[in-house]
């Protein structure tokens, strides 16, 4: 068994891994002296991936949307019970979470880690889908789509992206719709599975005081063997690069104005060093503009037109990339206006050299907080995985950033044309 050790040492962090022979990766990266294990096994494969090309094949599939999620859904469910019932009479938590482009399963745990890996292993590899289950799983994820529509912070959010986006499939609701998944049967679970759930397209990360060598035996022992997969076609359509509209407003039951608004952005590299760059360098520009201790923050907070709910972010991926910022407000449409005044006064000077190094130091130094939580590590490592990189080329970016190139980004980002805000009022 061929394992690479890889040592981070500004990070105080070293990661193990292991390549099985069909082309699943593993990691460990330990931490000794944690009572608490954390495992994944997670896909590149979400719920934008409804239009791909079988390896070897040369037809196109089309499925429908929502797929990815009732997927994730039906392989809790094995021909011997229920998986949750196993995780919880081994003592530990497990959870699933599907996301725009990848599926993750995991649990955490402190003691009987062994045999919570090796169910973990197992149920992930043995989806057990019968017609009669579909039909009524179809129920319990129309419900649970029907409760999310009276949602304020979710509607507020993919109204963004519909504002956003025409075509690309990220403005679609992550569990789909009731007509679009009345649409799944057993065959298109079984053909998104055996296309999505091949070994060489997941990986399988354990955080913890584990002994990675035992961790790849297991791997080893637990993973069928298997040719490996050519690269999956995903196919996405030609979105435009301006956005479909810049309003969008929703009458909903709340006591007090919702708001995201945010900038598409495009022509980005949505893998490798130059993704993370990116992504960094939009982050530390929306902190220095409008984080909490900026002057321009504390300005709107003090008239009233925001509150703690304010907060912002940036999402980059392989299709599509945005910001987003927001919360709530008695006019969204006022601080909206006062933003782009804002960038428009920042464009004409630059950016402040001062602010930009205490921002990138207190940027740094929470991204090296989150390496005391095991939980966090394995997000984020799950996160940049299928792009290429790894949780701890953040430090090169950290490192090497300069302000003349997030001056650049400043500058490409920031574009009017590109400004949509969607807004909840109260009903």
């Amino acid at each position: 068994m061929k394992i690479d050790k890889l040592e981070y040492k500004k990070a105080g962090e070293t990661v193990y891994s292991y390549e099985h022979e069909s082309g699943l990766k593993a990691f460990v990266i330990p931490k000794k002296g944690y009572s608490k294990k954390h495992a994944t096994y997670s896909t590149h494969y979400g719920s934008i991936n409804n239009e791909f090309q079988v390896p070897g094949d040369k037809e196109i599939i089309r499925v429908p949307d929502g797929i990815a999620h009732f997927l994730e859904h039906k392989l809790f469910e094995q021909e011997t019970g229920s998986v949750m019932e196993k995780f919880s009479g081994l003592g530990s938590s497990p959870n699933a979470y599907t996301g725009f482009s990848q599926t993750v399963y995991l649990f955490s745990c402190t003691d009987k880690f062994d045999e919570n890996f090796k169910l973990l292993v197992d149920f992930v590899q043995n989806p057990y889908i019968t017609e009669e289950s579909v039909e009524k799983e179809k129920g319990i994820i129309g419900q649970e789509i029907m409760m999310y529509q009276d949602n304020p912070g979710w509607r507020v959010f993919f109204n963004l992206l519909k504002a956003f986006y025409s075509i690309n499939p990220v403005r679609v609701d992550i569990a789909g719709t009731v007509e679009s998944i009345s649409k799944i049967n057993r065959e298109l679970l079984y053909k998104c599975y055996n296309t999505f759930y091949h070994p060489s397209n997941m990986v399988i990360l354990v955080v913890g005081d584990v002994d990675h060598e035992k961790v790849f035996q297991q791997v080893d022992a637990g993973i069928r063997p298997s040719n490996r997969q050519a690269e999956i076609k995903r196919i996405f359509p030609s979105e435009p690069a301006r956005i479909n509209t810049n309003y969008a407003e929703q009458k909903l039951a709340v006591s007090m104005p919702q708001f995201q608004m945010g900038f598409k952005d495009d022509g980005f590299e949505s893998k490798g060093i130059e993704c993370l760059r990116r992504e960094i360098a939009v982050k530390l520009i929306l902190d220095m503009l409008m984080g909490r201790s900026s002057v321009f923050y504390n300005s709107l907070y003090e008239e009233g037109l925001i509150n703690t709910s304010f907060d912002f972010d940036y999402t980059i991926e392989e299709s599509y990339a945005f910001s987003l910022f927001g919360g709530e407000s008695v006019d969204p449409a006022a601080v909206r206006d006062r933003i782009i005044g804002h960038v428009e006064n920042i464009r004409k000077k630059g950016l402040d050299k001062t602010d930009y190094e205490r921002i990138r130091r207190a940027m740094f130094g929470r991204f090296m907080k989150q390496l005391n939580s095991i939980e966090r590590i394995s997000h984020t490592f799950i996160s940049v995985y299928f792009k290429d990189v790894n949780i701890f080329d953040y430090l090169e970016v950290y490192d090497k950033i300069t302000i003349e190139y997030v001056n650049e980004i400043f500058n490409r980002h920031f574009n009017f044309n590109n400004l949509a805000l969607s807004v909840i009022k109260p009903s």
